[in-house]
């Protein structure tokens, strides 16, 4: 369904649609034309093994769609999502009301390389140094420089890094983290190598959970999780094929995409 509305309402035009995710049970507004949130911020929330009462940061939460979900699948957890873009801050704020979910997932915007600091008007007084049990994060694909950047700027920001590199995402995490605290992350495939040697020194326990979009292709996709300050040895798990015959999504798939299932890290 698609809503029109003057700007600024969330978007660079003022249109955005209204889309479904976990079979209806989130409602997300996101911009018609740009970033839109596809399949990798549901599989994130899947991937977080958070609890009712834990604090958790979706660390460059764009309109939110890793937030709602989280808070769909795990009663009485609390997200602070942190957003860089003004614009999509306004779109998470007006999905968080519109899922019935203001009073749990605030929404800050604050630059991650400045985060903790000044509380921002609306800001979520979590937003604290070694607060938060877990971080979520689904960070640009692309390094800085190494793309071609879109027209959009919402969308050229939300998929090419800027001055925070993909060190200064994880360096972020972990200065939010408290002590023992686990970071999730959505990320291609072919940086996994990358992110290992970013997480190490600080985090340990780490799990590599590959995406197949079938099972006969190689990964596109991996989630990463790691502990702060574990020391426990690296393990690369099964992981999850997508598809199957005909393009339909696996049993597996559907159990996390539709019916709200965690991912077993």
């Amino acid at each position: 369904m698609i809503l029109e509305s003057a700007p600024p309402d969330g978007t660079e035009d003022g249109e955005v649609t209204e889309d479904r995710l976990l079979n209806g049970r989130v409602r997300l507004l996101q911009p018609a034309h740009g970033y839109r949130a596809a399949i990798d911020p549901v599989l994130l929330a899947a991937a977080t093994p958070a609890a009712g009462g834990d604090r958790v940061l979706d660390l460059g939460c764009g309109a939110g769609a890793a937030a709602f979900c989280l808070a769909a699948r795990v009663d009485g957890v609390r997200v602070t999502g942190l957003e860089l873009q003004p614009a999509a801050v306004q779109l998470a704020r007006r999905n968080a009301a519109l899922n019935g979910v203001a009073d749990r997932v605030r929404i800050t915007l604050a630059d991650l390389t400045q985060a903790p600091g000044h509380l921002p008007p609306g800001g979520d007084p979590d937003l604290v140094a070694g607060r938060f049990d877990h971080v979520m994060t689904n960070p640009p694909f692309h390094p800085g420089g190494r793309h071609t950047r879109s027209p959009r700027p919402g969308k050229a920001t939300s998929h090419g890094e800027g001055t925070a590199d993909l060190a200064t995402w994880i360096a972020a995490a972990a200065r939010l983290l408290a002590p023992r605290g686990t970071l999730t992350m959505i990320h291609r495939a072919d940086r996994v190598d990358e992110i290992l040697a970013r997480l190490t020194g600080r985090f340990g326990a780490v799990s590599v959970f590959p995406l197949w979009p079938r099972a006969t292709v190689e990964a596109k996709r991996v989630i990463v999780r790691a502990r702060l300050g574990a020391r426990s040895p690296a393990r690369l798990l099964p992981g999850l094929v997508l598809h199957g015959e005909g393009g339909r999504y696996t049993a597996a798939a559907d159990a996390v995409l539709r019916d709200g299932g965690a991912l077993d890290l």
